[in-house]
Parts: C-alpha cells; structure tokens; sequence
C-alpha cells in the first residue's frame, strides 16, 4: 500500500521510475550527422557520445538515416 502511495505521489510531481535513457535527441541529432560522412569513425563518435555501438547502431543507420528507436526518442518532449 505505501508503494504504491509513493509512487503515485512521484508520478503527481511529475517523476517517472526507472533509468535514465543515454541516448538524448541531441546526441541523435549529432550522430545522424556525423554518421553521414564517410570519414567518421564509428568507435570514436561512440565515445565522444558516451554511449556504445549497439545503441549508435540502434538508433541511427550506418548511413546516417534515422532507425525506429530514434525517431520515438525525438517524437518524445
């Protein structure tokens, strides 16, 4: 019952539970331009974006194109 009290309480201030994701819609945004020309390497850019290549590759095409899993993260607020 408490539980679920405080979570309630936490969802009416407007907090939501669980990780935080590390994929943002600027590092999206960024990757997708990067990831566009030829010279990028993919092991720095996924680095520099604190993230790994599974998630890179997740979100943005090799290509540069966008990927499902990133279009939700940039149709969110």
């Amino acid at each position: 019952e408490r539980t679920v009290a405080g979570l309630a309480a936490a969802r009416a201030r407007g907090r939501t539970g669980g990780r935080p994701f590390k994929m943002t819609p600027a590092k999206v945004r960024l990757a997708m331009a990067a990831m566009g020309q030829k010279e990028t390497k993919v092991g720095d850019l996924c680095k520099e974006l604190g993230i790994t290549r599974q998630t890179l590759y997740r979100h943005v095409s090799p290509a540069g194109e966008l990927r499902s899993d990133g279009a939700k993260l940039l149709s969110k607020k």
